[in-house]
């Protein structure tokens, strides 16, 4: 517009509308999304009063997140205000699976068990759960991303984030997260042999 069309002196060209609205509500989601990732953060740094296991459980964001947005590809939906609040949704979601199993990993190594044998055992016993809360999500969730009528524009991308997230998520929580704890956990147990052997 602003090459084809020539407007006198003192007039300009505005859009309104959706537009503007989307537009502002994107300028909001910019601020909100990195405020509740960090407040998520601090949060997690509170229960664990340790940088490291809250940093670990946090790398279900990122997992979280391509499960998201590979899912609003394949339905074929533009990203939308609705799914950014799906996106918000899921990662809460997702952090909660990772602070049901880590939490769960660090009650058995704190009663003696080594790292690799804790993630293990802490991945089968949380394996109910964690399934559970995000079947639950999932199946919730399914109405609206089937959802063809009226509403089903703001329905079917929020729906859709959630469902494709937790996929990704879900997977990253059983298999890749007790995993990473299990390495950490032995370099920590390989540093302290190592500061034990040099003092003695």
């Amino acid at each position: 517009l602003a090459r084809r069309v020539q407007l006198p002196p003192g007039y300009h060209l505005e859009q309104g509308g959706q537009f503007e609205n989307l537009r502002r509500a994107r300028a909001r989601l910019a601020i909100v999304v990195p405020l509740a990732l960090l407040l998520i953060l601090a949060l997690l740094y509170a229960t664990f009063r340790r940088a490291r296991p809250a940093l670990l459980i946090l790398t279900n964001v990122p997992f979280a997140a391509t499960g998201g947005v590979v899912a609003l590809l394949v339905a074929g939906l533009p990203f939308s205000i609705s799914a950014g609040v799906g996106f918000i949704a899921l990662f809460g979601v997702a952090v909660l699976n990772g602070l049901v199993l880590v939490s769960q990993i660090r009650h058995l190594e704190r009663d003696g068990q080594p790292p690799l044998e804790a993630a293990r055992e802490g991945a089968l016993r949380r394996l109910r759960p964690v399934l559970t809360t995000a079947l639950v999500a999932s199946l919730g969730f399914v109405p609206m991303a089937l959802a063809t009528g009226a509403g089903a524009e703001v329905q079917r991308p929020l729906a859709s984030v959630v469902i494709g997230g937790l996929v990704t998520s879900t997977l990253l929580t059983l298999l890749v997260l007790p995993t990473l704890h299990a390495r950490l956990g032995e370099r920590r147990a390989h540093g302290r042999a190592q500061t034990a052997g040099s003092a003695s």
